[in-house]
């Protein structure tokens, strides 16, 4: 049989959802249509000053370039070997807590850990279970960020495996808590601080409504993957490692409490870099290494045992590491072409004309769609927020009710946009597929930005 045979028999049979594109051709389908956008959307640019440290767009500075000539048909390809350079920070890190999770479950001390735990509290509460790992996850998105917490997903995924759930629950559980933590938390600093301090609004201000939409986002969350992701079948494989035994067989030993104490200090130091001496993916992937090698000598492994585990764990998440690469090469068309401001003209242009109950939801869906093009929520609250803190005073709408419309529309895009460095490579260890992801996501996010808009219309009814 030949090759076209084999996919064509393939094919026979399967539903609609079950024939979606690789995520590959997906994002190389995404990737082209900017390409093709470059040629519709004139270049343009804001005027940015430098202040506080930072560089700023100065509003009303806009202007269309007449001197950017159009980008040949070749770059495109050339885009994505551009584009893997960009993202090497990711792509690494992926490596690297691919490689440390390898050897942390051949030791298994995770496993048993996990196995004794589930044991204790009784695999019949799997909602249970399922809604305080959602709310936990919810908790490190909210107090330490997004991308610094990539390395926690594969427990998930084998938290998951113990209650008798795929690695597709484990990872909605990780991915959606850390996304929603972070894209409404109270305390963000890469979103809130930055906006407020544009908006010249004391920091943290206005929590109240965050606290209470991130609150009742993650218990939405945690009914939908108990009532809907659990349930969920595509009929697809899941190779993610099961359980290798009956819970009640699970027990620790010395060298177990030992492996898992290198663990969870290595984190705790991770986090303590974070929050004091500003560390980020570089020291983040060194900090991996380093437990990755403290683990192995733990377990009596040889330096060339340590390297072996190490390479089969990169190996294992190469896939999910080339997507994020790929997906980075549509940033660099971007750039190249010099159309993000004019995009970012545009639609923030579109908030100015909408009635005022309703401006702060267009905002969120403005903030929305420019996150496809800027990915970056500190680097966006540079770009907009010089734009739209005047918009919101020429409508009158509040400050602190655009801050809040600028993190649901920048923070809740974070799970489903092709350009978030850091959700594709939690979907990379998690060996969740983008398509498979979008599939079991999607519905969600319907009902999570309902929640969020209720929030900006209950906000902007109190005078918030």
């Amino acid at each position: 049989m030949s090759i076209r045979e084999q996919t064509l028999a393939e094919r026979k049979g399967k539903k609609w959802y079950q024939t979606v594109p690789d995520p590959m051709v997906l994002i190389f389908l995404i990737l082209l249509a900017t390409y093709a956008l470059t040629f519709v959307v004139p270049a343009g640019e804001f005027e940015r000053v430098m202040q506080d440290g930072r560089t700023r767009v100065v509003p009303g500075s806009f202007q269309y370039l007449t001197d950017v000539a159009a980008i040949p048909p070749f770059d495109i390809f050339v885009a994505v070997p551009k584009g893997l350079n960009e993202a090497s920070l990711y792509l690494f890190i992926v490596f690297i807590a691919g490689g440390l999770f390898h050897i942390l479950q051949k030791s298994g001390a995770l496993e048993n850990a996990i196995g004794v735990a589930v044991n204790r509290v009784g695999v019949e509460r799997r909602n249970v279970i399922i809604t305080a790992g959602t709310f936990i996850y919810g908790f490190f998105g909210v107090a330490v960020g997004f991308e610094n917490n990539i390395a926690l997903v594969p427990i998930a995924v084998l938290i998951a495996s113990a209650i008798g759930c795929s690695s597709l629950v484990g990872t909605t559980m990780a991915v959606g808590g850390i996304g929603i933590g972070f894209a409404l938390s109270p305390i963000n600093p890469y979103t809130v601080g930055v906006a407020q301090g544009i908006a010249e609004l004391p920091t943290f201000s206005g929590a109240w409504l965050r606290t209470l939409l991130v609150l009742s986002s993650l218990g939405l969350l945690s009914f939908y993957i108990c009532r809907w992701v659990v349930k969920m079948d595509f009929q697809e494989p899941d190779d993610t490692k099961a359980m290798s035994k009956e819970l009640n067989e699970y027990h620790l030993e010395k060298r177990d409490k030992l492996t898992l104490a290198v663990f969870v200090g290595g984190l705790v130091a991770m986090l303590v870099g974070v929050f004091t001496r500003g560390w980020y993916i570089n020291e983040i992937a060194g900090m991996f290494l380093l437990i990755a090698i403290l683990i192995g000598i733990v377990n009596r492994l040889s330096a060339n045992e340590i390297v072996k585990q190490m390479m089969e764990g990169a190996s294992k998440v190469t896939a999910g590491a080339l997507v994020i690469g790929l997906a980075a090469s549509i940033q660099v068309i971007l750039q190249e072409a010099r159309i993000i401001d004019t995009i970012v003209y545009a639609l923030s242009g579109m908030i100015q004309d909408i009635p005022l109950a309703f401006s702060a939801i267009m905002a969120s869906v403005v903030q929305g769609v420019i996150n496809l093009f800027v990915p970056s929520g500190s680097g966006q609250a540079l770009v907009t927020m010089p734009i739209l803190i005047p918009v919101a005073d020429l409508v009158g709408m509040s400050r602190q009710l655009m801050i809040t419309a600028f993190q649901v529309g920048d923070g809740l895009t974070n799970l489903i946009v092709p350009t978030s460095g850091g959700t594709l490579a939690m979907l990379a260890l998690g060996r969740v597929s983008y398509e498979k992801w979008l599939k079991a996501i999607l519905p969600f996010m319907v009902l999570v930005y309902g929640l969020s808009w209720i929030g900006l219309i209950i906000g902007h009814m109190t005078g918030y």
